[in-house]
């Protein structure tokens, strides 16, 4: 197996070994491989003095649990050419809710753990803990509480993250000065002054969003204070398996779609109601297309996932879109005119569906997640509230209106509509709905 390069600050952040250590890196600088490496070195350290340990993982979901167990714990364990014994298995918490959980054991009784980050997770063990892009777990307060019984009796604590806003726990440990922690802060500038290889510029132009670039890879606080929605709050209704057209079950669906046309883009989500939550199955994005691929690519997701409701932008440029999907597609299609009215009306819905988690959008995307969080309330002089974002490459909060409108078409969908079909025309209606039938999937066809 090849040898793995460490750069002088992951030597830095692992020679560090304090009880209470805390680290913000830069998105893609290997925070999470270099504190899997003091996990397993600490394991190795403890099995040739006699003695075992165990590690527990918290990462923000599942898929990023079995990942970081994947590329960092069996990856270093495979350099050492330590022998282990792999397990996968679900963990079950004291009310009886169960997580999928990855684990290694070592020949001396050794364990790590990964889990994904809960308050009833953090609560279920005695052990050392590695707390994995913290600033992204969902309620990170609830799980910090539940965690100090967990390392009271001379555990070990990493906590490893991005920057996430200012509204988290992640946040108020990184800032408080409290003189018990030990602090580690790697931007990708100091990182690449240590050797890491990353063309920097190339990495600003391509990501084209200040907002995204000073947070993900400058290690910025950004303001929360007018962000409509904060980023914990988007952090808690993100998941890996969101935005994955494979997922479609056959349900509820609808759609909003923002038109943009020169420096604006072209937006179109897709969610799917499971349950009372709305999933994001899809999110397609044109930009500078002509009108015909934006009738286009709407015709094929109107026709792969069979909306109930479709609302698009009308306003301006919108007007025709709206018209010819309308005489296309009938009168599930509804244009919403964009006015300070209209917006606060989209505004709210969001937020409340968001705040009440009723909406999964997909995780791990930084220009989505800034461009959620670049639409800001602020007051007129009229004392007005007005829902504004600043224009730059990535768009103009083009993802949120049109996840806006999406989630504002699933509250309100159309009432069914009743027909009878008969001869050859009701025969037709039979073969195209057949399939569908067969195949278990949605029989509601309002609309259709």
């Amino acid at each position: 197996m090849a040898a793995i390069t460490i750069y002088p600050y992951q030597r830095r952040w692992l020679a560090d070994r304090s009880r209470f250590k805390i680290a913000m890196f830069a998105r893609q600088t290997g925070k999470s491989f270099t504190t899997t490496l003091e996990l397993v070195d600490d394991c190795l350290d403890a099995e040739a003095d006699g003695r075992k340990v165990h590690w527990v993982i918290l990462s923000t979901g599942e898929r990023q649990a079995i990942e970081v167990m994947e590329v960092g714990v069996k990856r270093h364990l495979g350099a050492y050419q330590v022998g282990f014994e792999a397990m996968a298995s679900e963990w079950r918490a004291d009310d009886g809710e169960t997580f999928r959980s990855s684990a290694v054991a070592l020949p001396g009784g050794s364990r790590i753990t990964a889990l994904p980050a809960a308050p009833k997770t953090a609560r279920g063990f005695s052990a050392n803990v590695f707390l994995d892009e913290f600033a992204f777990h969902q309620d990170s307060r609830s799980i910090w509480k539940a965690l100090m019984p967990v390392i009271s009796a001379g555990h070990k604590i990493r906590i490893c993250s991005t920057p996430n806003g200012k509204g988290n726990k992640f946040h108020e440990l990184m800032t408080n000065g409290d003189p018990i922690w030990s602090r580690h802060v790697v931007d990708i500038h100091q990182a690449v002054a240590d050797g890491l290889p990353r063309d920097v510029d190339a990495l600003r132009t391509a990501m084209a969003d200040e907002d995204a670039w000073a947070q993900e890879f400058e290690c910025q606080w950004l303001d929360e204070a007018s962000a409509w929605l904060d980023f914990e709050l988007i952090a808690s209704c993100e998941s890996g398996e969101a935005g994955e057209p494979s997922r479609y079950s056959g349900g509820q669906t609808f759609i909003g779609n923002d038109i943009g046309a020169r420096g604006d883009l072209w937006v179109a989500w897709v969610l799917e109601r499971v349950g009372d939550v709305l999933w994001a199955r899809e999110l397609r994005i044109l930009k500078r297309a002509s009108f015909a691929e934006h009738e286009a690519t709407l015709g094929e997701l109107i026709e792969r996932y069979r909306p109930l409701a479709v609302r698009i932008d009308q306003t301006g440029m919108g007007e025709k879109p709206v018209e010819d999907a309308r005489r296309r597609w009938g009168s599930r299609v509804e244009g919403v005119i964009f006015n300070n009215s209209s917006k606060q009306a989209l505004a709210n819905e969001i937020k409340d569906c968001f705040q009440d988690r009723r909406v999964r959008v997909p995780a791990g995307d930084p220009v989505l997640r800034a461009d959620l969080h670049r639409v800001q309330r602020v007051m007129s002089a009229t004392g007005m509230p007005r829902f504004l974002a600043e224009r730059d490459g990535a768009g103009h909060a083009d993802r949120f209106w049109a996840l806006a409108l999406a989630v504002s078409a699933a509250s309100s969908p159309p009432a069914p509509i009743e027909f009878e079909a008969i001869g050859r025309e009701r025969a037709r209606l039979d073969d195209d709905f057949e399939p569908w039938l067969h195949e278990g999937r949605r029989t509601d066809l309002r609309g259709w």
